[in-house]
């Protein structure tokens, strides 16, 4: 019951609040009781799964392959708990920021639906619950893109409908093929039979393209980012920050496991296809970054370039990458949320978008101006933030694996990180100080204390990150180990 318990939470709050109706405080005390009581549970799961070993619950009692399984190993528990973290701070920040039509109109239901299936995907052992759990949190996403009905949320809501309709459907079609070649969709029994297999690996190879095609389009590998910067760009901030510490890092998760579980079958072929788009997304990226002085879209910019930071430390498929991309992959989800809320409370306080028409903010806001600073810092990967562990391991990776070339461009890229956020932070805070009758008066006590306490989160996860150092070693080796994975729900070693 345990490990269903993050899918159920969320999914029977947010059921509860339909039938509530448009009843605003409902929503609100719904909706952070039950992200308290998924932050309770997850550290409860990752615990276990670190003294016990990967958890397994299969629905109905049907065992696997044939029964629907649920799966925690170290990577989906840290995941789901992150999640969770994230869902608390985003709910208390919408308080103040999302408005009281959206809220009336299912703005909490519909963020509690997505958070279940983005959950579902990271916790299912069957790769097409995992399609299906993809639905649930785009269905979703699609109704908290245009929640608002704004002329650019509908346009950006459109693209991004037609492109997830669109690889959806690639997704099931590939799934079919798998099915057709290994008869299983369970992905433990699909890595068993996959690891005997004797037949034509170029099969494999393109099934695995058609899947690994879909998930990179929704992680926004390049070059299929395009819908990412103006779909993010469209909702209300804490909209914006769910979709940018989440739904691509889903993609990314899916990419992680099925990359590791199937497709490494033909190793160095596809590693250096996944090298070559990681660079050429960092690049995109960092050159999206400093042509903007957008607040939002240089945040948007640097998803992107932590996308390309992931997938190439995956690509590696060894330890070193594997710590690297997970670490990396957590902090990021953390930081980006922190620094997406700080931006909207910039917005919500000037009005303006544009950092250059905004100046001296430090003299009315100094703790948030210190904390902007250090979340520059953590995204960045300035030690001790957890950024900096992250990049150790993967250029340690790119090294021994003798991608000398994209080590040093992780390296340089990290300097356009701390440069365009940096950037952002002087002209924003400093200058000639700011007149208080030129700001809004809003009340903005719980959107600091939500971007202040992720960033608190983020420091504390940089300063603990030797103490976690078991826990994601034990992630990245159920990675480059897939047997492990495997034998807790087949049973076969």
């Amino acid at each position: 019951m345990l490990l269903i318990l993050p899918l159920i939470i969320p999914g029977l709050a947010a059921v509860i609040m339909l039938f509530a109706n448009k009843r605003p405080v409902f929503h609100r005390v719904t909706t952070t009781i039950a992200s308290l009581m998924m932050v309770i549970v997850s550290i409860i799961i990752v615990r276990r799964v670190y003294n016990n070993g990967v958890l397994v619950t299969n629905i109905g009692d049907w065992p696997a392959p044939f029964g629907i399984s649920v799966v925690y190993d170290m990577l989906s528990a840290m995941l789901v708990l992150t999640t969770s973290i994230i869902l608390f701070f985003v709910t208390i920040y919408s308080f103040q920021s999302i408005g009281l039509e959206r809220e009336r109109y299912f703005y909490h239901p519909m963020m509690l639906f997505m958070i279940m299936g983005i959950n579902g995907a990271f916790t299912t052992g069957d790769i097409f619950n995992m399609f299906v759990f993809f639905e649930v949190f785009l269905i979703a996403s699609y109704v908290l893109l245009t929640i608002g009905s704004s002329r650019i949320q509908l346009r950006e809501g459109f693209k991004y409908l037609i492109v997830n309709v669109i690889s959806s459907n690639i997704l099931v079609l590939g799934i079919g093929y798998l099915y057709s070649v290994v008869g299983s969709v369970n992905m433990a029994d699909i890595q068993v039979k996959l690891a005997n297999y004797d037949g034509n690996l170029s099969v494999i190879t393109l099934i695995g393209a058609v899947i690994m095609f879909v998930f990179l389009t929704k992680a926004a590998i390049f070059p299929l980012y395009f819908w990412l910067p103006d779909s993010y760009n469209a909702p209300p901030i804490p909209i914006l920050a769910a979709f940018g510490a989440l739904l691509t890092k889903v993609g990314v998760y899916a990419l992680m496991r099925t990359y590791s579980l199937f497709f490494s079958l033909d190793f160095n072929y596809i590693s250096t296809f996944l090298v070559v788009l990681s660079i050429l997304t960092i690049i995109i990226g960092s050159i999206g970054a400093l042509a903007s002085y957008d607040l939002k879209m240089v945040v948007i910019y640097n998803i992107i370039i932590a996308i390309g930071f992931i997938v190439i430390a995956v690509a590696m498929l060894d330890l070193d990458g594997m710590l690297g991309s997970i670490y990396y992959l957590i902090h990021d989800m953390i930081i980006k949320t922190a620094l997406f809320l700080l931006v909207g409370f910039i917005i919500y306080r000037t009005g303006k978008v544009n950092a250059k028409e905004i100046h001296g903010l430090m003299s009315v806001h100094p703790v948030a101006g210190w904390f902007f600073f250090l979340a520059g810092l953590s995204l960045a990967g300035v030690p001790p933030f957890p950024g900096f562990f992250g990049k150790v391991y993967i250029v340690k990776s790119l090294f021994l694996n003798e991608y000398y070339i994209s080590g040093i461009v992780i390296l340089f890229s990290s300097l356009v990180i701390l440069y365009s956020i940096m950037r952002l932070f002087i002209q924003v805070f400093f200058g000639a100080p700011a007149d208080l009758e030129d700001l809004k008066p809003i009340k903005y006590d719980k959107l600091l204390f939500s971007a202040i306490g992720l960033v608190v989160v983020s420091i504390i996860f940089g300063l603990g990150a030797d103490l976690l150092y078991p826990y994601f070693e034990f992630a990245a080796q159920t990675l480059t180990d897939p047997s492990i994975y495997s034998e807790y729900i087949m049973g076969v070693e």
